[in-house]
């Protein structure tokens, strides 16, 4: 992810001089005294660095930066994430994955309505292979399902998984290119449901800027399944401003926003609003 909040390798120096000086690790507390709790959010730019301490809660990248990847270092943060001290709505522990839509330039691209033995279910028809609403749906889809099976997640259906939309990666552009990114998305969408249906505190939901999300995925119909998914918002600087960006529209028709996020001292902090 190139961008606003989760992809920090360079910014994470500052933690960096904390060790250097031999200060204690940085905690989650966004200033003494204060009584808000919030979480971190963390991936592979934060392996082999020192986590905070102290956070409500937790949400690890499964992903190591594109949607095809993974993060090297993901059981070790789950091991930290399993530490949050709880005290707000969201869960303890949830996942975030990299999203793409890169068409044929990508390494794979599907050529029909199976997965891995899977036959899924498509609203948009049959994919042959072309870049259209099918092989999109299809290729999120496959995305996802590998983010499940494939990357080292125990019990995936027991977590929450926000879906991390940004123009840095490959999206289809032009004419219908956003048509074709919203269908690339509800496959993801899709699969993620299926395996947390049931489950108390699992789900889907959105992680973007209103700008980002508007490049790629334009405007969502209500008929998407898309839409109402919780947004979690990125860009705010200080807990004041993630605390504001919580009364902003949701990413999505009938979208809540629950999790709004800035950076502090080269760290993601995310500020849980119901």
């Amino acid at each position: 992810m190139a961008r606003f909040g989760m992809k920090m390798a360079c910014t994470f120096l500052a933690l960096c001089g904390l060790l250097v000086t031999g200060m204690a690790p940085v905690t989650a507390a966004p200033s003494p005294g204060n009584t808000d709790v919030v979480g971190n959010d963390v991936s592979w730019p934060q392996c082999g660095k020192t986590l905070p301490s102290g956070q409500a809660f937790a949400i690890v990248g499964v992903t190591g930066g594109l949607a095809n990847n993974t993060n090297p270092c993901l059981a070790e943060q789950l091991t930290w994430a399993a530490r949050s001290t709880g005290g707000t709505s969201q869960p303890k522990v949830a996942l975030y994955v990299n999203t793409a839509n890169p068409g044929h330039a990508g390494s794979w691209w599907p050529s029909s309505n199976v997965y891995k033995d899977v036959k899924v279910a498509n609203p948009y028809g049959t994919c042959a292979g072309a870049v259209d609403l099918a092989c999109s749906y299809m290729y999120g889809y496959a995305k996802a399902y590998d983010d499940g099976t494939d990357r080292g997640v125990a019990s995936p259906g027991k977590y929450f998984w926000w879906l991390d939309v940004e123009t840095g990666n490959s999206w289809q552009t032009g004419t219908g290119g956003t048509a074709l990114n919203r269908a690339d998305l509800e496959g993801m969408v899709a699969y993620f449901k299926s395996i947390t249906a049931g489950n108390a505190g699992a789900g889907v939901g959105i992680y973007s800027t209103g700008y980002q999300w508007g490049t790629i995925a334009g405007t969502v119909p209500s008929s998407s399944s898309l839409t109402g998914l919780p947004s979690w918002l990125a860009g705010a600087k200080t807990l004041r401003g993630a605390k504001s960006n919580c009364s902003l529209p949701g990413l999505t028709p009938g979208s809540p926003v629950t999790v709004t996020q800035y950076v502090s001292a080269g760290l993601d902090y995310d500020y849980s609003c119901r």
